[in-house]
């Protein structure tokens, strides 16, 4: 299969990448710095944030290939501290690069994957796309806005032969916890005391997670299941078990839960 995944450069994406080219696959991926390649991967220099370049970089594969079977879009980045204490420019960082990423990739395949009347449109959001997490509210607010988008766009393509699937990891052990935008200001630490301990359980949890191959062979399972499901947590069984209580607590109960366990009081 004629394979297109975002930010390969590390963790997921890399790890993703390097197994599916390994299964014989044909893969492209985008990173935003030079890398060292990987064997059989073909790689796009590239942001996500650029429309033009990311349709460019799909048109030049359709080109080469003729067709472009699945899209794993995996660019993202998060942010942490109080949302009162966001900048204008972190936000729109945020949404933009999580969400209006994944936005400029699917308009780029659509027309393909609708001509040849087939294709996967595999997103990662995050359990944080299922819950609003403690001072990381806009990295969730962008995850939420990829569940809503994937689920809209699932119904719209279903006649389509094209499948949507949503990934949504737990705590894994990456470059992302290094790779976080923290507020740190005096003024934000003053205001939500509460915060630093907060992002200090939050990256201890992402430092002891799984590692990044667990979510790679997910994503092998899924391009290679004919009927995948619309969506996948993946996690250690205690955030499992977070999902579920979510979904089946009242509202105050689980907040209170989530507000304990991030040390929020």
């Amino acid at each position: 299969m004629v394979v297109f995944i975002t930010g390969i450069s590390s963790g997921f994406g890399l790890a993703t990448a390097k197994l599916l080219s390994e299964e014989g696959h044909i893969v492209y991926g985008t990173v935003r710095r030079e890398v060292e390649p990987l064997p059989k991967v073909h790689y796009f220099q590239l942001d996500v944030r650029d429309h033009d370049a990311v349709k460019q970089a799909v048109d030049e594969i359709i080109e080469k290939e003729g067709r472009i079977d699945v899209l794993v879009n995996n660019a993202g980045m998060g942010i942490g501290g109080p949302l009162e204490f966001a900048t204008e420019e972190e936000i729109r960082l945020q949404m933009d690069t999580n969400f209006l990423g994944l936005v400029h990739c699917v308009y780029a395949v659509l027309p393909q994957m609708r001509k040849q009347g087939s294709g996967k449109i595999i997103a990662l959001s995050s359990i944080g796309g299922l819950m609003g997490l403690p001072f990381q509210g806009f990295y969730s607010a962008s995850k939420f806005a990829i569940e809503g988008y994937c689920e809209a766009l699932r119904m719209e393509t279903r006649s389509l032969g094209i499948k949507v699937v949503v990934v949504r990891p737990g705590d894994f052990s990456t470059g992302f916890t290094g790779s976080r935008l923290k507020v740190a200001n005096e003024a934000a630490l003053k205001a939500y005391p509460q915060y630093r301990n907060a992002i200090q359980k939050v990256e201890h949890d992402e430092k002891g997670g799984l590692k990044p191959e667990v979510l790679a062979r997910k994503i092998s399972h899924i391009i290679n299941k004919r009927n995948p499901r619309n969506g996948y947590v993946v996690a250690s069984l205690e955030q499992k078990l977070s999902v579920l209580l979510k979904r089946i607590l009242p509202a105050k109960w689980f907040a209170r839960i989530l507000g304990s366990y991030y040390r929020l009081s």
